[in-house]
């Protein structure tokens, strides 16, 4: 009886955690030199030359910076929402009873820790800045699904 416990608790942490893991590990792939402006410029410009043939290199750099920022925003977007389920998921009472500010915090850690590194890289910078827009990114997507639980309870309350 004891080992079933044990097995289900980890497959319980496992489907919870896994996958805000993972997409963690992705962040910090992305925040190493295989994110740098020259690497990311080898897919992206060529789609906004094709899409703007007749801007000038100046406005094609402006744009490819536009899109990366956007990227900042996405990918710590996603991060709240995965750090949101995995809250949800768990049978961690104290995490689940103010659910959205443990989510707002683990993306803060994360932008911020994900900043820190890139100090590091001399390819990269880190930016008190991208941690402004991760985080951003990150409490809108938690806005969001707070306000999708707020409208879906009222809405089956008043039913």
């Amino acid at each position: 009886m004891r080992a079933e416990v044990s097995i289900n608790s980890r497959r319980e942490w496992l489907t919870a955690f896994a996958p805000l893991l993972v997409w963690v590990a992705v962040i910090f792939f992305l925040s190493s030199s295989f994110g740098a402006t020259s690497h990311t410029s080898v897919m992206i410009r060529p789609i906004l030359v094709f899409l703007f043939p007749t801007a000038p290199d100046e406005t094609i750099a402006i744009y490819h910076a536009y899109v990366r920022k956007a990227a900042h925003f996405t990918e710590y977007a996603i991060l709240g929402m995965l750090a949101y389920r995995s809250l949800a998921l768990t049978s961690f009472s104290f995490a689940r009873e103010r659910i959205y500010l443990p989510a707002i915090a683990i993306v803060i850690a994360v932008a911020s820790v994900d900043e820190f590194n890139q100090s590091f890289n001399t390819a990269r910078a880190g930016s008190v800045y991208d941690i402004l827009l991760d985080v951003s990114g990150g409490i809108t997507m938690v806005v969001i699904i707070w306000a999708i639980g707020w409208f879906t309870e009222s809405k089956a309350r008043s039913s």
